[in-house]
């Protein structure tokens, strides 16, 4: 039985001179046409800009047409950003056995090392990558269990994590005005346990069989993805079309998740996206996801709901929505309206 330093992707993509069977994608969810960037673009939004209403009004837009957008002038300092992509890039570049060990600390299990999908025994059918994941709150109560090497990734992540807190909370109270929820609606329970994901998509011998990620709706209230400059591979479903979104130098990629369709009562949308492979060049990505404590009930918010406006989706806790989603996923959605 193989381990797992070996299982990981980046141990053996390049002795393949052609997709191993288990990574061919059925034809119907192989990549397809895309529609190029320059026809039709996920917006960008400037949050330096003074007219608050305005940038309200471009993000409930943007939400409620693609669920996606771009954020420009955020807060956030290019040289943090770099260095984030640039020390999450030397993790994935170390030894397997090395990768494994360092992931390896956590005794819960949450901060960890996998390939394809944390359920990959499950399918059948993986994905061409590899991650590591782990709990980012700003306490740094599981910082004891992050890798240690390369050996500033504590440092660096750790800074960088707490400049996302600063930046999410400053989206989502943007939301809360837009849709009349309490300016700390977010506060607490519904944003006190984020966590990071670092996808690393190596080089693929036959990019139009694969998949790096599936079509999916994030299980978040909100995701901030730091994209990799030189290397395309994120893309958004729109009215049946894939759209491939442009990295932009020193923007985030902002998308809404499922947990915040749920709470909009359905206004918002948790846009299906998906990652894509290409046959010359590795691509990694440093995802950035708002999650409930695991106690925190997830339902639309009260002010939503009013007798012409009933709810549209049940209530439970977060612990057992991460649950179900992780035996169903995409498939839990059939479960969560009336």
């Amino acid at each position: 039985m193989e381990t797992l330093d070996q299982m990981l992707l980046s141990s053996w993509y390049d002795v393949h001179s052609s997709v191993p069977p288990n990574y061919v994608q059925l034809p119907e969810n192989r990549p397809s046409r895309v529609v190029s960037y320059l026809h039709k673009a996920i917006p960008v939004i400037d949050l330096g800009r003074h007219d608050r209403a305005d940038i309200t009004n471009q993000i409930l837009k943007a939400s409620e047409d693609y669920g996606f957008f771009q954020v420009i002038n955020h807060g956030v300092s290019t040289d943090l950003m770099d260095e984030t992509l640039k020390i999450c890039k030397e993790f994935h570049a170390m030894c397997p056995k090395e990768k494994v060990k360092e992931c390896s600390k956590d005794p819960n299990g949450r901060c960890k090392i996998y390939t394809s999908s944390e359920n990959y025994e499950k399918y059948a059918i993986h994905y061409w990558r590899d991650s590591l994941t782990h709990p980012c709150p700003p306490s740094g109560e599981y910082m004891q269990y992050w890798p240690q090497k390369p050996s500033n990734y504590r440092e660096v992540v750790g800074e960088y994590t707490r400049e996302l807190m600063k930046l999410a909370l400053k989206i989502l109270e943007v939301f809360c005005e837009g849709l009349g929820l309490n300016h700390g609606y977010f506060c607490g329970g519904l944003g006190e346990n984020p966590s990071v994901f670092v996808h690393h998509y190596p080089p693929c011998p036959d990019p139009s069989l694969t998949l790096g990620l599936a079509k999916h709706r994030d299980p978040s209230i909100i995701t901030i993805l730091l994209q990799d400059k030189e290397v395309q591979g994120l893309q958004v479903l729109k009215d049946g079309e894939w759209i491939g979104v442009q990295p932009i130098p020193d923007a985030f990629v902002v998308n809404i998740g499922l947990l915040f369709q749920i709470i909009s009562n359905g206004r918002l949308v948790g846009a299906e996206h998906r990652a894509v492979t290409n046959s010359s060049t590795a691509r990694t990505s440093v995802a950035y996801f708002v999650y409930p404590s695991f106690e925190s009930i997830i339902e639309p918010a009260q002010v939503l709901i009013n007798a012409n406006t009933p709810p549209i989706y049940k209530s439970m806790s977060f612990g057992e929505f991460r649950r179900n989603f992780f035996q169903k996923g995409a498939k839990i959605e059939e479960d969560l309206t009336y």
